[in-house]
């Protein structure tokens, strides 16, 4: 079958496998297919709809890069990790089973991209360069809200809102996950716990140790 055209570089490189911790075995119980048209959608790439890919891969991509900047800390990367969610996605369609929501099961592939990210040997130096002041990439990152103010203080405000994302991506990468796939993403407690291959009971606790850090350094934002 032919790759989907217009969607995605298909350079040569090969895909990094983000499945390896379950993306496609471990899932929940079974999910309505009819009540997520997203899910219909992915059974409609297993069979071999290209089309269908490319509609999966527009309506999220953009959520996915946001999610992904907003974790490493580059565009660019984030833009590359995305990109090899869903070329694997693609790839490994046939393992596809439909046992929870779509977007459930993107996040944790997602997930595990990040995760596998930040873990990379290079990725301490490269975080360390962003850190400094100017350089982090939040242009795209999903927003924070804050009040529209005089320009004065929107240049303030831009300065605490870049310090809000260093904040965030100086947590310990698992609350880091939790914190965005909760708060940013809008899953649920039981979704994210999906994400993470984790209990319900640990996401609400690493949630709440990052918030607890985030509110210890801006308790102006009442978090």
């Amino acid at each position: 079958m032919p790759q989907p055209r217009g969607t995605f570089r298909t350079a040569e490189r090969p895909a990094r496998n983000f499945t390896a911790s379950g993306a496609f075995e471990r899932v929940s119980a079974p999910v309505d297919t009819e009540a997520d048209p997203d899910v219909q959608l992915m059974l409609a790439v297993q069979a071999g709809n290209t089309a269908a890919f490319e509609r999966l891969f527009e309506k999220h991509i953009g959520a996915v890069v946001g999610f992904a900047t907003q974790f490493v800390g580059s565009r660019a990367r984030a833009e590359e990790l995305a990109q090899d969610v869903f070329l694997q996605i693609y790839r490994t369609r046939q393992r596809y089973v439909a046992r929870a929501r779509f977007a459930t099961w993107l996040y944790r592939m997602v997930t595990n991209a990040c995760l596998s990210e930040v873990r990379r040997a290079d990725y301490r130096a490269r975080a360390h360069s962003l850190d400094q002041p100017g350089t982090r990439d939040t242009d795209d990152a999903v927003p924070i809200e804050v009040p529209t103010r005089s320009s004065e203080e929107d240049v303030a405000g831009r300065e605490a809102l870049e310090q809000l994302h260093t904040a965030v991506a100086a947590l310990p990468a698992q609350q880091r996950a939790a914190l965005l796939l909760a708060r940013v993403e809008g899953l649920s407690y039981e979704e994210v716990a999906e994400a993470l291959s984790c209990s319900v009971a640990a996401v609400k606790s690493l949630v709440h140790r990052a918030t607890v850090t985030l509110r210890g350094q801006f308790p102006e934002e009442g978090m």
